[in-house]
């Protein structure tokens, strides 16, 4: 299975960038995972709706550039599906059934996702209903599908 991750936005904290590093080593006996990072676009201090909506745009339209013809698309939206980790394991094993072998997972910047992309998503998934920094939750995202992996192998991970 390949696994994208498409974000805007460079990882800066060295912690974090090693937490990325890990489960990407981690990951790799199971999927073939690319992290695409696209440019980011700087946040007025008082920004306007108007400003915020054009800079969500603007990520957006460098993120489509990375969306695959025939990639099942999961964009990380506040308003999506939250789920347990068994059972975003078991959505995971059911795309990979179903024959999606390459899925695409989306993450926001600070703003959030442009509507072009939320609306091109096969899926919108929740990880809670607060908001994370987008740096961070691409650790939390590795994580969970690392976790998915070891549920469907049936190998000791999860408790």
């Amino acid at each position: 299975m390949n696994i994208d991750i498409i974000a805007p936005g460079r990882i800066k904290e060295r912690y974090l960038r090693d937490a990325i590093d890990e489960y990407s080593k981690r990951l790799s006996r199971f999927c073939k995972l690319s992290i695409i990072e696209v440019a980011d676009e700087k946040t007025p201090e008082h920004a306007t709706p108007g400003t915020d909506e054009l800079i969500k745009r603007k990520e957006g339209e460098r993120i489509a550039k990375h969306i695959k013809d025939g990639a099942y698309v999961i964009a990380l939206a506040i308003d999506g599906q939250m789920l347990g980790s068994e059972r975003f394991a078991a959505k995971l094993d059911d795309l990979a059934l179903h024959g999606a072998s390459h899925i695409q997972f989306i993450i926001g910047g600070s703003l959030g996702l442009a509507p072009e992309i939320l609306a091109r998503a096969d899926w919108k998934l929740s990880f809670s209903p607060m908001t994370f920094p987008h740096q961070l939750m691409r650790v939390i995202l590795l994580e969970q599908v690392y976790r998915a992996f070891k549920i469907n192998a049936h190998e000791p991970y999860h408790k």
